[in-house]
């Protein structure tokens, strides 16, 4: 086998591009007034952006397939959108390289004779509970169907009864997951050494609590479902994340859309070079990232992420509470919502504290008991509420749940 240079990584990167141009230009959809070929990666610059806005008015034009050959399509709002929600269509090669790419980050951590607890949602055949059990299943180690959207008791009784030595899962919910276990079974008792975090954005108070508290090797993954889920994923030397670049070319642009160079933070731009259903040229993300520029320890040539956070102000403003709150060691959950005035924060600690506080003139904080029988609060993606939302009650997050990772699937 040729060994990969970054040379050859690239000749398959301007291969890959110009084939998908040469496809968009014979089918006359969305991206047929592209050239449809070019001579140097450099000049991908050169073409137009694709924007959130566009994906949802315009989806159905850069479909390049059939609704028959469709195995599976995500829809829904996301965050930056307005408007129609976007609607991502897969085929099953689409499918196929995703969990090839979850089984090598999985395989990073685990293999034959662990136990793997997917903490992620099912929502049916090709969703992305069922394709991380698929990749578990083809590193060798057994999968345990998690219960998200259950009690704290329930959850953390999965754990004590299955005890899984490895976890993938969204960060927030795996540290309220460690802390509440050890509160109830003892310390230094929560089994899970090893954790694929993904899913929300890993804010660094919340990463460093897991490893500091629990011993946690964390391997972060960035994914979303304009690249098919998976993107970029740690290797064992815990550097950044490595990019899925045979299938993800990315750039990392300023403000005005110029191209910055590696160690500059931007917006991520993706052009997805190998989907069949609905490849992207350009699309402008609204996460920020930067490229680190030294080579990996591991040896490996691809490019590699650094921290990831999403661009607009709400999500800003609940890494920035997450990361400061979830140093507080007896903070289980926290959920936050704009009154009109400043953000209201509800936490719910391990301890007997039963009173309110204004930290800041930023935020109110307000302490109740975590119960056993709690939800916890948020179902997917973290965000600040509006005002009315943070009173809906546990069957309405559920909903929730189910709602922020709707699926349709063709047969």
């Amino acid at each position: 086998m040729t060994e990969l240079t970054k040379e050859k990584l690239r000749e398959i990167q301007l291969l890959r591009l110009n084939e998908l141009l040469l496809r968009e230009k014979q089918r006359g959809g969305f991206y047929g007034s592209l050239p449809e070929r070019l001579s140097r990666l450099k000049e991908l610059s050169s073409l137009p952006f694709t924007t959130p806005a566009m994906l949802s008015e315009h989806g159905n034009r850069m479909l390049l397939l059939s609704q028959s050959e469709i195995l599976r399509i995500i829809s829904g709002e996301t965050s930056g959108t307005a408007g129609k929600p976007k609607r991502i269509f897969y085929t099953r090669r689409d499918l196929l390289h995703t969990v090839e790419l979850f089984t090598a980050g999985i395989g990073e951590m685990a293999g034959a004779g662990n136990r793997v607890l997917i903490d992620m949602p099912f929502s049916g055949p090709h969703g992305l509970g069922e394709l991380i059990e698929e990749a578990v299943q083809r590193t060798g180690a057994a999968p345990i169907r998690g219960l998200c959207g259950h009690s704290w008791q329930e959850r953390m009784e999965q754990v004590r009864k299955e005890q899984p030595d490895c976890i993938i899962a969204f960060p927030v919910p795996l540290l309220g997951l460690a802390r509440f276990y050890e509160h109830c079974c003892g310390r230094h008792s929560f089994p899970i050494h090893h954790a694929l975090i993904s899913g929300d954005a890993c804010p660094s108070g919340v990463t460093e609590c897991l490893a500091e508290e629990f011993s946690m090797s964390l391997f972060p993954h960035y994914g979303s479902r304009e690249m098919a889920l998976g993107g970029a994923i740690s290797c064992p030397a815990h550097e950044g994340m490595h990019l899925r670049e045979n299938h993800v070319l990315a750039e990392i642009v300023d403000e005005e859309g110029h191209v910055l160079p590696d160690g500059q933070e931007g917006e991520l731009v993706i052009t997805t070079l190998d989907m069949e259903a609905m490849p992207l040229i350009r699309y402008r993300t609204g996460d920020r990232t930067r490229f680190l520029p030294e080579p990996c320890p591991c040896g490996g040539v691809t490019r590699r992420l650094d921290r990831v956070s999403r661009m607009d102000r709400n999500s800003r403003e609940m890494e920035e509470l997450d990361s400061l709150l979830f140093r507080r060691r007896d903070l289980i959950d926290c959920r936050a919502a704009w009154n009109g005035e400043k953000i209201s924060a509800e936490l719910r600690t391990l301890g007997g504290i039963f009173r309110e506080e204004s930290s800041s003139s930023r935020w109110d904080l307000t302490f109740s008991r975590c119960l056993p029988e709690d939800i916890p609060f948020y179902a997917g993606k973290r965000k600040i509420l509006h005002k009315e939302s943070i009173k809906r009650g546990a069957d309405d997050e559920r909903d929730t749940y189910r709602g922020c990772h709707r699926t349709d699937s063709v047969p």
